[in-house]
């Protein structure tokens, strides 16, 4: 197990672990013997990328836990020899990580916007109507399903944060606050019925107990039905250049390829897909069960191609990432301490938990960036874990009238840019620092 690459400050911990696993389970830790695969078995020799240490990019700490002891874990990503599954292994329970979420879906008015256009469109390809059900695993604060009621099919959600499904809930989506196994979705079935449209957005990843999971999802999807998942594609990752999209919640990391034999070892399979913009480049994978009619569609084979042909049929593909992550590294450094020096106050936007890799791989503290500003009012008061740089609501900014602004959920940086124009007018400058820093044109 690589160690910390630099000094470890006092007060933190550090877990080192090595991790054994049978295929289908999550990486578990007896200290002995070599990594394996989650998926297929296979050991985990390959190094993705070595991000070092990082505390949990969601455990924002409220004033008192600032001077307190804070648990780092490593962020080092392998690839699966056999199955070419990137994944990191489960050095934090998910428990420890979605019983109390500090993301909030709707925050986001794109987001909301984009799952409200999923549903649209998924009424009419897939004929749903009243006597139909949707079921969305991961189902945040109802961002999507209050779509879905809206016209009157009836939905539920699985969401494990309970404070998150409270929301949801307050909004009118049904909602079980657990995590999703298979033994729950036998209880769900049971209980109100399989899937016609079974949703699973930005979960796939999220999940050390891959195979039980995807077991979980085939029980719930009804013959016939369509299961939905949208993930980040990992050739998006690599050539977006978006290693801050790697935490300690985001297990796994998918080619089509990938992913195909992850769903074909549990008796599902890919008819379509989607390239889609969302978190920087994701894919949107339309399942059904393995001895269901429907043809492939020519896009399954067009993006299976597309991926062979760069490499990511093969392990020497994954390799050589960790260049360019270091150069980024440098990059951005050098225009913070450089905006330092002439002067600058520079703030951060957003306080998602890719801006927490970033920020901790970087080391950038609060001599680098004053502040952050979030719309999420749990974060507000909280600081970033690890780098402990404060958080306030937007209107900070202008009250301070910073001459940076540093853009952290750089994803969505044109809808930031329109929320900014203010700042724009008094001279600010909107930068990005994922694929490149970039200071963004007027």
């Amino acid at each position: 197990m690589p160690a910390c690459r630099c000094a470890r400050p006092a007060g933190i911990r550090v877990i080192e672990t090595g991790s054994t696993t049978t295929p289908g389970r999550g990486l578990e830790d007896d200290g002995n013997g070599p990594r394996r695969c989650r998926s297929c078995g296979a050991p985990l020799d390959a190094v993705f990328a070595d991000l070092g240490m990082a505390p949990p990019c969601e455990d924002f700490l409220v004033p008192e836990r600032v001077s307190a002891p804070e648990t780092f874990y490593p962020l080092d990503v392998r690839v699966c020899g056999a199955c070419l599954l990137v994944q990191l292994p489960a050095y934090v329970p998910p428990e420890d990580i979605f019983t109390e979420y500090a993301y909030f879906s709707s925050y986001s008015d794109s987001w909301v916007e984009h799952a409200r256009s999923f549903v649209d469109g998924a009424v009419e390809r897939f004929g749903l109507t009243a006597s139909s059900r949707v079921i969305e695993v991961a189902s945040n604060d109802g961002y999507l399903l209050q779509h879905v009621l809206a016209r009157g099919i009836p939905a539920l959600g699985i969401e494990p944060a309970r404070n998150v499904a409270r929301a949801a809930e307050g909004r009118g989506v049904p909602t079980v606050t657990e995590f999703l196994t298979r033994d729950l979705a036998l209880d769900v079935v049971a209980g109100h019925g399989p899937a016609d449209l079974l949703v699973a957005n930005n979960v796939f990843a999220h999940v050390p107990d891959l195979g039980d999971f995807t077991e979980a999802l085939r029980t719930l999807l009804a013959p016939g039905g369509v299961l939905s998942i949208e993930v980040a594609h990992l050739v998006r990752l690599v050539e977006g250049n978006q290693f801050d999209t790697i935490y300690h919640e985001h297990f796994q990391y998918y080619t089509l390829l990938s992913a195909e034999a992850v769903l074909a070892r549990h008796g599902l399979r890919v008819f379509d897909v989607e390239l889609l913009s969302t978190h920087g480049g994701s894919l949107r994978l339309l399942v059904v069960h393995a001895d269901d009619p429907r043809p492939a569609t020519p896009h399954v084979d067009a993006l299976r191609e597309t991926e062979l042909a760069a490499g990511y049929g093969g392990l020497a593909g994954y390799l050589g990432f960790q260049a360019r992550i270091e150069a980024t590294k440098r990059d951005l450094l050098d225009f913070l301490i450089a905006a330092r020096r002439e002067g600058a106050a520079v703030a951060g936007y957003g306080a998602p938990g890719k801006g927490n890799t970033l920020l901790n791989y970087c080391g950038i503290r609060t001599d680098l960036v004053d502040y952050l500003v979030d719309r999420n009012p749990y974060k507000h008061g909280r600081f970033t874990p690890g780098t402990h740089i404060p958080i306030h609501p937007v209107e900070r900014l202008e009250e301070t009238r910073p001459d940076v602004i540093l853009i952290l959920p750089w994803n969505l940086r044109t809808e930031i840019a329109g929320q900014l124009a203010p700042a724009r007018a008094w001279g600010a400058r909107l930068v990005v620092p994922i694929p490149r820093v970039e200071v963004l044109a007027p």
